[in-house]
């Protein structure tokens, strides 16, 4: 029988390989991948995982893009795939991370911060 606890853990795998793939694909061509530590590492609490899902999403920040506060109410595991993402959970400072980096969120914390750290572009025009 699996346990929530089991699709949580399979989850955070599925995380960590997609992480180590992406580092392979930057190796250049003739050259083996370096040996990888670890892209993240966080403790998790001692709670029982009874009626917990694990949900994976894409989110794609274009340039300029600003997210709105807001709530998960269970645990939050990012990974950056390509550019610099600004963020600030409740409780800790506002950072970039770049691409390769992962980012956790405490169950219930609140998003303060999310969005691209690239600014639209904009674009003056002369008539």
């Amino acid at each position: 029988m699996i346990t929530r606890r089991d699709t949580f853990l399979g989850a955070v795998a599925l995380l960590y390989e997609l992480a180590a793939a992406n580092a392979q694909t930057r190796t250049p061509a003739g050259q083996s991948p370096a040996p990888t530590a670890p892209v993240f590492k966080h403790d998790l609490p001692n709670i029982a995982m009874d009626d917990w899902e694990v949900t994976v999403s894409y989110v794609d920040y274009a340039p300029g893009r600003v997210g709105q506060p807001h709530h998960h109410a269970g645990f939050v595991l990012a990974y950056v795939l390509q550019g610099t993402v600004v963020t600030k959970v409740s409780g800790q400072e506002e950072r970039n991370y770049q691409s390769g980096e992962m980012f956790f969120e405490p169950p219930g914390s609140t998003h303060e911060v999310s969005s691209n750290a690239v600014k639209a572009s904009r674009q003056d025009f002369s008539l």
